[in-house]
Protein backbone atom coordinates (compact mmCIF):
# COMPACT_ATOMS: atom_id res chain seq x y z
CA UNK A 1 0.00 0.00 0.00
CA UNK A 2 1.35 3.39 -0.98
CA UNK A 3 1.60 6.25 1.53
CA UNK A 4 -1.20 8.81 1.42
CA UNK A 5 1.19 11.74 0.93
CA UNK A 6 2.33 10.17 -2.35
CA UNK A 7 -1.12 9.17 -3.59
CA UNK A 8 -3.35 12.10 -2.61
CA UNK A 9 -1.93 14.64 -5.12
CA UNK A 10 -2.36 12.09 -7.93
CA UNK A 11 -5.92 11.39 -6.83
CA UNK A 12 -6.62 15.12 -6.70
CA UNK A 13 -5.54 15.54 -10.31
CA UNK A 14 -8.72 13.65 -11.23
CA UNK A 15 -11.08 14.39 -8.34
CA UNK A 16 -10.45 18.14 -8.67
CA UNK A 17 -11.70 17.76 -12.24
CA UNK A 18 -15.01 16.04 -11.53
CA UNK A 19 -14.03 12.39 -11.11
CA UNK A 20 -15.86 10.54 -8.33
CA UNK A 21 -13.81 8.10 -6.28
CA UNK A 22 -14.89 4.48 -6.12
CA UNK A 23 -13.62 3.49 -2.69
CA UNK A 24 -15.52 0.30 -1.85
CA UNK A 25 -16.51 -2.85 -3.74
CA UNK A 26 -20.16 -1.96 -3.10
CA UNK A 27 -19.73 1.48 -4.68
CA UNK A 28 -18.01 -0.11 -7.69
CA UNK A 29 -20.88 -2.55 -8.28
CA UNK A 30 -23.53 0.11 -7.67
CA UNK A 31 -21.90 2.56 -10.08
CA UNK A 32 -21.10 0.09 -12.85
CA UNK A 33 -24.61 -1.35 -12.81
CA UNK A 34 -26.17 2.02 -13.66
CA UNK A 35 -27.69 2.69 -17.04
CA UNK A 36 -25.60 4.87 -19.33
CA UNK A 37 -21.85 5.25 -19.64
CA UNK A 38 -19.22 5.20 -16.93
CA UNK A 39 -15.55 5.97 -17.42
CA UNK A 40 -13.24 4.31 -14.88
CA UNK A 41 -9.65 5.45 -14.51
CA UNK A 42 -7.56 3.02 -12.47
CA UNK A 43 -4.99 5.49 -11.23
CA UNK A 44 -1.42 4.54 -10.40
CA UNK A 45 1.87 5.88 -9.08
CA UNK A 46 3.69 4.62 -12.18
CA UNK A 47 5.33 7.83 -13.37
CA UNK A 48 5.72 7.19 -17.08
CA UNK A 49 2.33 5.56 -17.68
CA UNK A 50 0.10 7.31 -15.17
CA UNK A 51 1.86 10.58 -15.93
CA UNK A 52 0.39 10.45 -19.44
CA UNK A 53 -2.83 8.57 -18.60
CA UNK A 54 -4.22 11.18 -16.18
CA UNK A 55 -3.65 14.14 -18.53
CA UNK A 56 -4.92 12.06 -21.46
CA UNK A 57 -8.18 11.26 -19.68
CA UNK A 58 -8.64 14.90 -18.68
CA UNK A 59 -7.95 16.09 -22.25
CA UNK A 60 -10.47 13.63 -23.67
CA UNK A 61 -13.19 14.74 -21.27
CA UNK A 62 -12.44 18.42 -21.89
CA UNK A 63 -12.33 18.20 -25.68
CA UNK A 64 -14.96 15.62 -26.62
CA UNK A 65 -18.43 16.71 -27.64
CA UNK A 66 -19.83 13.45 -26.26
CA UNK A 67 -18.89 12.53 -22.71
CA UNK A 68 -19.56 9.62 -20.35
CA UNK A 69 -22.44 10.05 -17.93
CA UNK A 70 -20.13 9.31 -14.99
CA UNK A 71 -16.41 9.93 -14.47
CA UNK A 72 -14.91 7.68 -11.80
CA UNK A 73 -11.53 6.69 -10.45
CA UNK A 74 -9.90 4.31 -8.02
CA UNK A 75 -6.23 4.06 -7.08
CA UNK A 76 -4.28 0.81 -7.48
CA UNK A 77 -2.21 -0.03 -4.43
CA UNK A 78 -4.28 2.29 -2.25
CA UNK A 79 -8.02 1.69 -2.82
CA UNK A 80 -7.24 -2.01 -2.85
CA UNK A 81 -10.66 -3.59 -2.35
CA UNK A 82 -12.33 -1.25 -4.83
CA UNK A 83 -9.69 -1.85 -7.51
CA UNK A 84 -9.97 -5.60 -6.96
CA UNK A 85 -13.72 -5.34 -7.54
CA UNK A 86 -13.27 -3.19 -10.67
CA UNK A 87 -10.95 -5.87 -12.03
CA UNK A 88 -13.71 -8.48 -11.72
CA UNK A 89 -15.68 -6.34 -14.18
CA UNK A 90 -12.68 -6.21 -16.53
CA UNK A 91 -12.23 -9.95 -16.95
CA UNK A 92 -10.82 -11.61 -19.01
CA UNK A 93 -8.24 -8.80 -19.08
CA UNK A 94 -5.39 -9.26 -16.59
CA UNK A 95 -4.79 -6.67 -13.84
CA UNK A 96 -3.35 -3.48 -15.27
CA UNK A 97 -2.59 -0.10 -13.79
CA UNK A 98 -2.91 2.49 -14.86
CA UNK A 99 -5.85 1.49 -17.02
CA UNK A 100 -8.90 3.19 -18.47
CA UNK A 101 -12.25 1.47 -18.97
CA UNK A 102 -15.52 2.61 -20.49
CA UNK A 103 -18.69 0.80 -19.49
CA UNK A 104 -22.09 1.17 -21.14
CA UNK A 105 -25.17 -0.15 -19.33
CA UNK A 106 -22.90 -2.22 -17.09
CA UNK A 107 -20.91 -3.80 -19.91
CA UNK A 108 -17.26 -3.14 -20.71
CA UNK A 109 -17.14 -1.60 -24.19
CA UNK A 110 -13.62 -0.08 -24.36
CA UNK A 111 -10.45 -0.78 -22.40
CA UNK A 112 -6.99 0.74 -22.50
CA UNK A 113 -4.43 -1.39 -20.70
CA UNK A 114 -1.12 -0.19 -19.32
CA UNK A 115 0.84 -1.57 -22.27
CA UNK A 116 -1.31 0.64 -24.54
CA UNK A 117 -0.45 3.68 -22.39
CA UNK A 118 3.29 3.17 -21.86
CA UNK A 119 5.42 5.38 -24.06
CA UNK A 120 2.46 7.18 -25.59
CA UNK A 121 1.78 10.88 -25.14
CA UNK A 122 -1.34 12.14 -23.40
CA UNK A 123 -2.67 13.43 -26.74
CA UNK A 124 -2.69 9.90 -28.20
CA UNK A 125 -4.53 8.52 -25.17
CA UNK A 126 -7.03 11.39 -25.40
CA UNK A 127 -7.65 10.72 -29.11
CA UNK A 128 -8.30 7.05 -28.36
CA UNK A 129 -10.82 7.98 -25.68
CA UNK A 130 -12.54 10.66 -27.76
CA UNK A 131 -13.13 8.02 -30.46
CA UNK A 132 -14.63 5.69 -27.82
CA UNK A 133 -16.81 8.49 -26.43
CA UNK A 134 -18.10 9.28 -29.94
CA UNK A 135 -18.97 5.64 -30.47
CA UNK A 136 -20.53 4.77 -27.09
CA UNK A 137 -21.69 7.96 -25.35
Amino acid sequence: MYPAELVLPMKAELTDNGFEELLTPQKVDETLSKEGTTLVMINSVCGCSAGSARPGVLMAVAHSEKKPDRLTTSFAGFDTAAVQQIRTHLLPYPPSSPAIALFKDGQLVHFIERHMIEGRPAQMIAANLVDAFEQYC
